[in-house]
Order: C-alpha cells, then sequence, then structure tokens
C-alpha cells in the first residue's frame, strides 16, 4: 500500500468519522487498527481535536503512538506536516474523526471536515442505524455533498438490529452509488465504558482488550477491508517548520504517570527537536525531578482520583520545593496546575495537602463542566509567543489573585483570566496545543 519517496514510506491515509457523537466510530477505528494489524500491515493513528483520552486508546490498539491533528489550534501547514512525520514507514495512517463530521468550534471552524479537507483525505462515514430506516439514504447523500472539498469515500453502517433491517437500509442506499463497506450488527460487547470527562483510559477499561477483539473480529466478518485500504489516499509529503513552542529549558522533567497522562506528543518532539533534554518522573511512585532540571512540567491528568497518595508523596513535594529554590520554571496545566496549589478537594469531599506553590485551592465535590477552545494571551516567564492556542475541559474550580493567562473563547468573547503566576511557578486549566499564527494576534 506505501510508496517510496527516498528513504521514507509515504503511507496512505483514511478519515474515520460519523454524522454525530456516539455513532460507534470510535470502537469502529479500534476494530479496524486490530483488524489490519491481523493482516500484517503498519497502521499509524491519529485523534482529531486535543482529546487525551481517544488518542491514548488508539496508541494501545496501534501499539505505538497516537498523535492529535486539531485544525482549529494548528495551521494548515502544521497539520500536513506532523501527519506526514507520523505516517512515514506507515502502510495506512486512520485519524479518528471527532464528534459529527462538520462540527467543530463555536466559530465554524475546527472540523473532522475541515482536517480532512487540509490533509486531502477520504472519509468514511460510520453511520449508526439504531431506530432508522430508508431515512438513512438521505442522511448520508446530505453528508456525502455538503462540502465539495470533503469526499466521502464509503459508508459503515452500524448497529443494524436483523438481517430484514439490513436489506432495508441497502435498498435505500443503492441509488447513492456511494460504497457500502459493510454492515455490522447490534452487540452490546462493542461499548466503552464513559466518565466525567469522557472515555476512561484503556487500562481502567474491564475487559478492554476482549472489546477490541470482538470489535477486530466483527471487521473482518462484515467489512470489506481490501476495498476499504483501496479507497485510501496518499498522505501529502510536508517537512517540518520550526515549532514556536520553545522547549520550557533546557533540562526538563516532566510527570508522567496514572495521574499526569495528558501530554500532547508533538510537544515532546517539538521540545526533543529543539535540543531539549526531557526525563519523565512519576509523583505517584513518589520520585522527584532530577535535581539539574531547569524546568518541571506538570501535565494535566486525573489527579483528583489520587489525591491521597499525591498528597503522601513527600519526595515529589520536596522535589518540587528544590526545583523552585533554584528557580527552576515549573509549569502545571490542567491537573498539574492543581497540584501546584495549595489543596486538592476530590469528589467525595476529601480535602487532600498539594505542593503549596501557586495560592490556590481547587474542589472538585460539586462539579461543574467547563469546557472550549481558548485564545490565551499573557505576559509571563513562559517561552512562549505572547498568543496562543488552547484547550480547556475541567470539572473541578479554583482562584487566584495573579491570574497566567487572559483569555478570550474560540468567538473571541472575553473570559475570566486563568491560572496563577508566584515568581517562576504558573499554571492554569489550560492545555496549550500550539502558538497562534502572527497573523492571529
Amino acid at each position: 500500500m506505501s510508496a517510496r519517496c527516498g528513504r521514507t514510506a509515504l503511507a496512505n491515509g483514511l478519515v474515520i468519522a460519523a454524522p454525530r457523537s456516539g455513532s460507534g466510530k470510535t470502537v469502529v477505528t479500534l476494530g479496524l487498527l486490530a483488524a489490519l494489524g491481523r493482516r500484517g500491515l503498519t497502521v499509524a493513528s491519529a485523534k482529531t481535536g486535543p482529546d487525551y483520552i481517544d488518542r491514548a486508546i488508539l496508541a494501545r490498539v496501534a501499539g505505538s503512538e497516537a498523535i492529535n491533528l486539531d485544525p482549529w489550534a494548528m495551521s494548515p501547514d502544521r497539520l500536513r506536516a506532523l501527519a506526514s512525520a507520523h505516517a512515514a514507514g506507515a502502510d495506512l495512517l486512520l485519524v479518528e474523526g471527532v464528534m459529527g463530521l462538520f462540527d467543530g468550534a463555536a466559530d465554524g471552524t475546527g472540523s473532522t471536515a475541515d482536517l480532512a479537507a487540509t490533509l486531502g483525505l477520504p472519509v468514511i462515514l460510520v453511520v449508526d442505524a439504531d431506530r432508522q430506516g430508508q431515512s438513512i439514504a438521505a442522511l448520508v447523500s446530505g453528508f456525502a455533498r455538503f462540502r465539495p472539498d470533503v469526499g466521502v469515500a464509503g459508508v459503515i453502517v452500524n448497529r443494524v438490529a436483523t438481517t430484514r433491517h439490513e436489506q432495508l437500509l441497502l435498498t435505500a442506499l443503492a441509488p447513492l452509488g456511494l460504497p457500502v463497506l459493510g454492515v455490522l450488527p447490534r452487540r452490546d460487547v462493542l461499548h466503552l465504558p464513559e466518565r466525567h470527562l469522557g472515555l476512561v483510559m484503556p487500562d481502567e477499561v474491564v475487559g478492554f482488550d476482549a472489546i477490541v477483539t470482538a470489535a477486530a473480529d466483527a471487521l473482518e466478518q462484515f467489512v470489506d477491508l481490501n476495498l476499504l485500504a483501496a479507497l485510501s489516499s496518499k498522505v501529502p509529503r510536508f517537512l517540518p517548520g520550526v515549532s514556536r513552542i520553545s522547549p520550557l529549558g533546557q533540562r526538563i522533567a516532566v510527570a508522567m504517570d496514572d495521574a499526569f497522562s495528558f501530554i500532547y506528543p508533538h510537544v515532546l518532539s517539538d521540545w526533543r527537536a529543539q535540543g531539549a533534554e526531557v526525563t519523565p518522573f512519576s509523583p505517584l511512585a513518589d520520585e522527584h525531578a532530577r535535581m539539574d532540571s531547569d524546568a518541571v512540567f506538570l501535565p494535566g491528568g486525573y489527579p483528583e482520583l489520587h489525591g491521597e497518595r499525591l498528597a503522601a508523596a513527600s519526595g515529589f513535594h520536596a522535589g518540587l520545593r528544590a526545583a523552585a529554590a533554584r528557580n527552576a520554571l515549573i509549569y502545571g496545566e490542567c491537573g498539574g496546575y492543581m497540584v501546584l496549589g495549595e489543596t486538592l478537594t476530590d469528589k467525595s469531599g476529601a480535602t487532600h495537602r498539594m505542593a503549596g506553590l501557586l495560592p490556590i485551592h481547587t474542589d472538585i465535590s460539586r462539579p461543574k463542566r467547563t469546557l472550549g477552545y481558548r485564545r490565551l494571551s499573557h505576559q509571563s516567564p513562559l517561552p512562549w509567543p505572547a498568543h496562543l492556542l488552547g484547550h480547556e475541559f475541567h470539572y473541578s474550580t479554583s482562584g487566584a489573585a495573579n491570574p497566567l493567562f487572559a483569555a478570550t473563547d474560540a468567538l473571541g468573547t472575553s473570559l475570566p483570566p486563568m491560572g496563577a503566576v508566584a515568581g517562576r511557578v504558573m499554571g492554569s486549566y489550560a492545555h496549550v496545543i500550539d502558538a497562534a499564527e502572527p497573523a492571529d494576534g
């Protein structure tokens, strides 16, 4: 399937999308990764948008790192460069969409369709047929014709009840002339559980491997995988530019464990490419940042699920205090920001002592969801451009007197200032994805 360009194999690619969330595109994508892997193909995977958890699930099944491709926060050239680099050496790049195919940010941009158009990749539409008859043809026809620059190459019909239901659907779809790659029967096993921030991490799903195996078996039995591969098209070759998200320091200690797992791979790759040394450590194992680190990064995750262990991690806390004393830059995003504060109150109402380096108290005992893309401006020790693009998704609350970021939503509506700064210790609920293009501010 791949072609050679010099020493680099250029993969073909497909985007797996759906008319709406809950149609089954994640399970279908996982099934495709596993089924194609059984055939000996090397399949790279990516997730549209800022989703950390779906990306972790894709990586688990693909057996290699997955990446985020965010058409709202990343420029077209950035998207092409990341996709090209990630697909190099693979046979196929599978990109899982987000929400419905044409759903994006509040300003109407950043959809899966935007990504497909930017990369020039065809779309396979996963359509949930539950409680639906001949009207499926109008739905598929509308999605296939809605944007001339987005090509729906084929359809997978999901959650079909009976053989009679299948025949009714296929008869309705036949006049459209779009390939129906397969019809998947309704099966309770093909389902992933959810939690307050969406899907749970794969290691927390009871029977996760059995779900993936069942999905792969179903895809092999009911979907024409040869036709699916034939509908793919070449991922464009594109050379990367220099990232505008500079390393936090020359020697960066990065918290990485079950409490700190929300890390964008492209950020760490960019830092390494710029010559920084990135060293992981585990706060849950009471490890501390290397004593020669000039920066410490605490990514997001689920610290509220590990409040007692993090509170008891005296070595971890001592390492942060030592880093602050030697004037290292310490930066936390979302969960990492929470841990830098004074206390964290978990969902049960229990309050746990945290690092005490920022004057904030976070509380998730009365959850209120905050969600959306953010345009961020700052004048802080962060070695990044003054204008950044990111995403916010959390249920806890906090407050601070000296905020890190001024913020607007995707529409440009002003939001309350975000985060906190205390000398060279800082953080916020925002996950920074990329720098804004100069024309954006």
